[in-house]
């Protein structure tokens, strides 16, 4: 049976309370949840963006679901730092926790003060971290002299299960790619066509594990309504590189969305007042061949997607 998840978007919500959305969401009847990890938002309306490691061990020690973050070592991150925190959650919390580890956006990363580097570079810097991070979650002291630098690092707490090193990917290039090294693929809702491009490379390249689906949805009573959220909220999130990777600030997305419309928002994002409608698509994406789909709300106010969703859309999902 499809698994169903909630996606905290630090971006948009505090994190007080996206802590008791979360527990709303186990409430709710959803198995599992995953959030973001960002410096900044996506647009001053977001107006959020919470430190996602605090506010994970805090969802995960009130709830029982599984969690998950998208997460970028290299950069911001320190790849022995980042490996002592994913061990460390995974020691307090065996088997609940994973991270899908990226290459990252300028927006988060330039913070450092440090050149921000070709995608290429970025994508190899991430494979380097990966390596990295396996080693040091099986316990080994690395010193390493590469895009990174690690010196004499070991990581004294060890998790078993070791938490699952998931690879994002949005292009089917990337699918291919990281399937080299990940324990599952993570994805955002696309064309249906695309979305089975992408999983079949990321398969016949021999990826393993598990492949989640992350929804963008806009729903309410009306349609006007959804509509309103959606353009509000998301109009700064449908852009594809280099626009997405490479803008450094929230002001900057806002220029460039400043034209943006509901029929290009539309097509980044589910947006109806009906619901049946609205699990008909995520069914319709889902059934390309992904094994859990995060539901992601692209609203600030997450109780009546949560409520609503709980009692009429999940139980036409799981069926």
């Amino acid at each position: 049976m499809m698994r169903i998840g909630f996606h905290a978007s630090h971006e948009q919500i505090s994190p007080r309370q996206l802590l008791e959305d979360v527990r709303h969401a186990e409430q709710a009847g959803f198995d599992m949840a995953m959030c973001s990890d960002h410096m900044a938002p996506w647009s001053q309306r977001q107006g959020h963006s919470g430190y996602t490691w605090a506010w994970l061990g805090a969802a995960l020690a009130t709830t029982d679901l599984t969690l998950g973050c998208v997460s970028a070592p290299g950069q911001r991150y320190h790849p022995a730092v980042h490996a002592q925190k994913i061990a460390t959650l995974g020691q307090m919390f065996p088997g609940r926790f994973w991270v899908a580890l990226g290459s990252g956006e300028n927006m988060n990363e330039h913070v450092t003060g440090d050149r921000w580097p070709t995608k290429e570079v970025r994508t190899r810097r991430l494979e380097e971290c990966v390596g990295i991070i396996r080693r040091l979650l099986a316990g080994e002291e690395v010193t390493h002299d590469g895009l990174v630098a690690v010196d004499r690092a070991r990581v004294w707490e060890r998790a078993d299960p070791t938490p699952l090193l998931v690879g994002p990917a949005v292009s089917v290039a990337s699918a291919s790619r990281v399937a080299a090294w990940a324990d599952g693929l993570v994805t955002i809702n696309q064309p249906v066509e695309t979305l089975r491009e992408l999983l079949d490379a990321y398969r016949e390249a021999g990826g393993r594990g598990r492949a989640s689906l992350q929804v963008h949805l806009s729903w309410a009573p009306t349609e006007a309504e959804a509509e309103a959220i959606a353009v509000d909220q998301w109009r700064s999130n449908v852009f594809s590189e280099p626009v997405n990777w490479d803008t450094a600030t929230p002001e900057g997305f806002d220029v460039a969305s400043e034209h943006v419309g509901p029929d290009v928002v539309r097509q980044h994002c589910l947006v109806s007042s009906d619901l049946g409608q609205l699990r008909d698509r995520v069914a319709e994406l889902a059934a390309v061949g992904f094994d859990d789909v995060y539901l992601h709300f692209v609203g600030q106010h997450q109780a009546p997607f949560l409520d609503t969703f709980g009692e009429q859309v999940l139980p036409g999902l799981r069926g």
